[in-house]
């Protein structure tokens, strides 16, 4: 069995930011964008074109992540490019890669995270934080 380390009042402030986190990754197409823009710089163009997403909604998601940070803009003549800026995002598009794109198995519900071999590594603080296994009694 795991056992938190942090104090539940830590984890109780730090609940809300991470709600608000994760809510970036909440929309397939917005998820769909991040992914694509992961590990590099792609202009307005080439996300339209590989993504197939008309103008108004690719400018409101555009908006939203750069409002929330995670993402960068650089322009150049005409050309807006965009960027991951937030390394948190990285390491969670890493995760979601490696859970749900890979085909690995993903490990029993009742497994620690110590105990999985194919997780283990990528696992940010904030992920492991984040793990409720059954063996806690939360439903």
């Amino acid at each position: 069995m795991r056992k938190t380390t942090l104090p539940l009042e830590q984890m109780i402030e730090a609940s809300g930011e991470a709600a608000e986190f994760i809510r970036l990754f909440s929309t397939s197409s917005r998820l769909m964008l991040l992914c694509f823009l992961s590990g590099r710089e792609v202009s307005v163009g080439e996300i339209q074109e590989g993504l197939g997403f008309k103008q108004p909604g690719l400018s409101q998601q555009l908006a939203e992540l750069r409002q929330a940070g995670v993402v960068q803009t650089r322009r150049e003549s005409r050309q807006i490019y965009y960027s991951i800026a937030d390394a948190r995002v990285a390491r969670i598009l890493d995760v979601l890669v490696s859970m749900f794109c890979k085909g690995e198995e993903p490990p029993p519900a009742h497994a620690s995270i110590e105990g999985s071999s194919s997780c283990a590594p990528t696992l940010g603080e904030m992920a492991q934080w984040a793990v409720i296994t059954s063996d806690t009694g939360l439903k």
